[in-house]
């Protein structure tokens, strides 16, 4: 019967409990491990999709494409090549949800007797849409305050705690290039992006503003686009594409002036890099059960020695060969899967203090602890099977012979 030979298993490994545990440790080291790598893996690719996604709402970026000066090409993006014109045509396209022009540049900005250098941004109020921006005080500028050239701007965190430390920026002026601006609103915290720049170290202010009245000029750096969903990214792009080619009158064979982007591809590369040193650092675990079967194994074949006696009387008395195997493969398989469930609870707690010691972004998938515990039980299978089996194959005369 099964339960009388777990319960006859359970007692043999608790009258060698040190050599039980010794045993066990290389299963609960490889499970431990396994379940660690595979939730800090997992964790860091769940993060760097959100950051991703946190870019914006099924956004499309369009960027000025190349030129050629006196034979050498200044690469993507030097090209004077997009408009406001082109945004507002781009926006009249089916599957179309937003249109933002870009405009940056990097200046000093100076206020309450501070200076800090940092990025301004020029955009339009649908920036917020697309790029999932949240207000941490105060409002975002709007058409109006756009169409009018103000000089308003609203300021990220990482430049609030420069220059207003300990006090509420709003109402407050910066002087930007010798231009003032009036702080109507603080952006919420955005954190670092997927590339390491702080998100929050910004002053977002009208993209007409920072042309007209800091920059001078008449083009924009970007266009940022939103879909309408997620399945209307592709054909966008393509319709984005011909009618830039129209409107811009490139004809085969020349080369587009713009190039057209989105991130699908970027968090679908993100998150395969991701998936495949997951599963390089989970296998490198992984090998720890094995060194552990090996464990397993070399202290079944000492019992199966130890007890040879003992085999010899059972099988004398009438025992089958299989009842032997059964006796000896469920104590290699308690061995395991109990180091298994401890292994798994190790891993648990390990993945739980790495991520809050350093700081790293930690998901223990449910399914990948099963998986483990269910893997050590195989382990306990596949390596108790041959000292079993050859404590099953013993002669009943010579095992009760045996010293």
């Amino acid at each position: 019967m099964w339960l009388e030979t777990l319960r006859l298993a359970v007692q043999a490994l608790v009258r060698n409990r040190s050599r039980s545990l010794l045993t066990m440790l290389g299963i609960i080291i490889g499970v431990a491990a396994v379940v660690v790598t595979v939730a800090i893996g997992t964790g860091a690719r769940n993060a760097v999709q959100e950051q991703i996604l946190s870019l914006g709402s099924n956004m499309i970026v369009v960027i000025p494409g190349n030129i050629t000066q006196n034979g050498v090409n200044t690469g993507t993006g030097a090209a004077s090549s997009l408009t406001v014109d082109d945004g507002l045509a781009i926006r009249k396209l089916d599957g179309v949800a937003a249109v933002s022009p870009a405009v940056g540049m990097r200046a000093q900005v100076i206020a309450n007797g501070r200076n800090w250098s940092t990025q301004i941004g020029g955009s339009a109020p649908t920036i917020l849409y697309i790029r999932k921006t949240q207000m941490a005080s105060g409002t975002y500028f709007d058409d109006a305050q756009v169409a009018a050239v103000a000089k308003v701007c609203v300021l990220g965190q990482t430049v609030v705690d420069n220059l207003f430390p300990n006090e509420n920026p709003l109402g407050k002026t910066v002087i930007i290039r010798n231009v003032p601006f009036t702080v109507i609103g603080v952006l919420a915290k955005r954190g670092q992006s997927p590339t390491g720049q702080d998100q929050d170290d910004v002053v977002a202010m009208p993209y007409t503003s920072v042309m007209q009245r800091l920059t001078g000029q008449t083009y924009v750096s970007v266009l940022l686009v939103s879909a309408k969903d997620e399945a209307s990214i592709g054909p966008v792009q393509n319709e984005i594409t011909t009618l830039l080619e129209e409107r811009h009158r490139i004809v085969p064979p020349e080369q587009d002036d713009f190039s057209v982007r989105n991130l699908a591809d970027i968090a679908t590369a993100a998150s395969s890099t991701a998936s495949i040193m997951q599963a390089l650092l989970a296998a490198v675990a992984a090998v720890s059960l094995l060194v552990g079967g090996i464990g397993i194994m070399n202290i079944m074949l000492v019992s199966v020695t130890e007890r040879t006696r003992e085999i010899g009387l059972r099988l004398s008395v009438g025992a089958r060969g299989s009842a032997i195997l059964q006796q000896f493969l469920s104590e290699s398989v308690v061995l395991s899967t109990t180091g298994g469930l401890i292994g798994a609870i190790c891993g648990i707690l390990g993945a739980q203090l790495v991520a809050s010691i350093g700081h790293w972004p930690a998901t223990i998938p449910a399914a990948a602890v099963l998986v483990a515990i269910v893997f050590s039980a195989m382990v306990g299978i596949f390596f108790g099977w041959y000292p079993a089996s050859r404590a099953a194959r013993l002669d009943p005369i010579a095992a009760l012979r045996a010293e």
